[in-house]
């Protein structure tokens, strides 16, 4: 009865929110510093690098490192969006949050990881054709193709959450501000509100899916079909590298995906703070920091590039 009279008053009064994730680990703002500002420097670091080298170099001018580039571009921006707040809170105790700020995190955040969703996609699709439609890769992905799919992700991404975002403005905070989670997310978000969020749960659950599962569906899809062509090669040697050329790929979608799913593919009620913060930390953090090291380590060509670099900078 309060939340639905306090609905129909319309009147904010909550003008920040207070970021309170990892409740268990509230004494460990040191240890937690310690830990994050590494993993943080590290994102940064490797992103930016294989996002330079794949700008720059001239032999890393095919559409796949076209869209490895964008991968790497929204990595920086998908951590950038949340882990230094996240570690001016371990550091200073600086928790709070504006409501503005709050609200504009929230759709950033969703808006990156919708358009990485749709780029895994597209990647998919660009190794689809690479070795299932060799004869006519070329002609396919062409530059303007490849621009074309890479502004497709970005928008869907932006406007894809646009719709929660807009409702959640409208939503009445009058009460509690205690956001359980390291970064404002839609669901905690809603749990706050003084109002009937049944709207919000739908749209918000509804894009999610959308999103979420059709990108996966169709990113194994093209690995159904990509694994059955591999299968045919005659060669053992050739199957080899011809997966090589895709297994990088696999790697992230599922350190990416599987737990984006647990996350927003499931009832609200089941929401908890803890093991939540913890499984969003692997789609957030810990894999756009794996990604370079992932791409670094698995692709000849990026580690020759790397190395023609450090050659060109030695002299």
């Amino acid at each position: 009865m309060e939340r639905r009279e306090a609905y129909n008053n319309t009147f904010t009064s909550v003008t920040v929110f207070i970021l309170f994730g990892f409740p268990s680990l509230q004494d460990f703002h040191d240890l937690l510093f310690g830990i994050f500002l590494p993993i943080y420097l590290l994102t940064i670091t490797g992103n930016g690098i294989v996002f330079l080298l794949t700008n720059l170099d001239d032999k890393l001018q095919s559409p796949m490192f076209f869209f490895v580039s964008h991968l790497s571009f929204l990595d920086l921006s998908f951590t950038t969006v949340t882990v230094p707040k996240m570690l001016a809170k371990f550091l200073m105790n600086s928790k709070t949050i504006s409501f503005s700020g709050c609200l504009l995190q929230m759709y950033v955040f969703l808006s990156l990881g919708s358009a990485e969703c749709l780029l895994l996609t597209v990647m998919s699709f660009d190794r689809y054709y690479a070795i299932c439609q060799p004869l006519q890769y070329a002609t396919f992905m062409t530059r303007n193709r490849c621009v074309q799919l890479a502004l497709a992700a970005w928008t869907g991404g932006f406007l894809t959450p646009l719709t929660s975002a807009i409702l959640a403005t409208r939503l009445p905070f009058c009460g509690p501000n205690v956001v359980n989670h390291y970064y404002c997310d839609h669901p905690p978000l809603l749990r706050l509100a003084c109002a009937d969020t049944s709207l919000n749960v739908a749209v918000g659950s509804s894009f999610s899916f959308v999103v979420v599962i059709s990108s996966f569906s169709l990113v194994l899809v093209s690995y159904i079909k990509i694994i059955s062509s591999i299968l045919k090669i005659s060669s053992k040697g050739g199957r080899r590298k011809t997966f090589s050329t895709c297994a990088s790929h696999l790697i992230v979608v599922n350190l990416f995906f599987l737990p984006i799913i647990f996350m927003y593919i499931r009832p609200v009620g089941s929401y908890v703070s803890d093991v939540d913060s913890l499984v969003a930390m692997l789609y957030s953090v810990l894999t756009p920091m794996l990604n370079p090291l992932i791409y670094t380590l698995r692709n000849k060509e990026i580690k020759e590039a790397f190395r023609r670099k450090l050659m060109r900078t030695g002299h």
